[in-house]
């Protein structure tokens, strides 16, 4: 594929990764910082950074290291915390179909942030899909990694309260979600997903929320695909 061609995908991709880059790199700093209040060298946290790429389950892991061995109860946590993965993967087997050798990639480089900015961007017309959707999860990728080695190396040197700084990824998540609302006529789905998580969330509380929810729209959502399409093509060919 040409060079121009690449670095297209790359002007159309990065605006759409600017609000995952003003969380994940605040969030990335704090996540460093608390690594080395724990006790762990530099390195520790941007090693687990690039390797495991799990956001929550990172912030755990710092704990779980720390704390005596077992097996069991760390792998049942990982598993509960990052179970919403399963889910995410469904509606991107499509999206994600025939790309080749970005597959793997896009399959490990996938977050919550970026699954919703590549669920509701639009590529834009002669721009390649697999490369635009590989620049956002590689883009996110390397914002957190960065704000990772960033917050480990500020932890070493400076002290200072990180209180509050997890406001930040709320604040993208309703960015996000209002850019998703008014780029569609119809608002069902969102409408759906609004329901179903302050309904988990009243019910399961704010702990174990995440999981009903998704089971809830995963559910809604099937039921309601057929009647729900035709306002949905609408609102993409807007």
């Amino acid at each position: 594929m040409p060079a121009s061609s690449v670095f297209g995908a790359l002007r159309a991709a990065f605006p759409r990764t600017l609000p995952v880059f003003a969380g994940y790199w605040f969030l990335g700093m704090a996540y460093g910082v608390f690594a080395h209040a724990a006790g762990f060298s530099a390195w520790y946290p941007v090693a687990m950074a690039v390797c495991i790429y799990g956001g929550s389950i990172e912030f755990l892991a710092i704990t779980m290291l720390a704390a005596p061995f077992a097996p069991i109860q760390t792998f049942l946590v990982a598993l509960m915390v990052q179970a919403r993965h399963l889910f995410y993967g469904i509606p991107l087997l499509s999206r994600y179909e025939g790309l080749g050798w970005k597959k793997p990639l896009l399959e490990f480089w996938l977050s919550d942030e970026t699954f919703a900015v590549n669920v509701s961007a639009k590529v834009p017309e002669g721009i390649d899909r697999g490369w635009f959707y590989l620049w956002v999860s590689g883009l996110d990728w390397f914002y957190w990694v960065s704000g990772t080695a960033t917050g480990a190396v500020f932890g070493a040197l400076v002290q200072f309260d990180t209180t509050g700084l997890e406001f930040v990824m709320t604040a993208m998540f309703v960015v996000i979600f209002l850019e998703q609302w008014l780029s569609e006529r119809s608002h069902w789905t969102a409408l759906v997903g609004f329901a179903a998580s302050v309904g988990c969330l009243l019910v399961f509380g704010r702990e174990y929320f995440l999981v009903p929810t998704l089971c809830m729209m995963l559910v809604a959502l099937t039921a309601l695909r057929r009647p729900l399409e035709p306002g949905l093509a609408a609102g993409r060919e807007k």
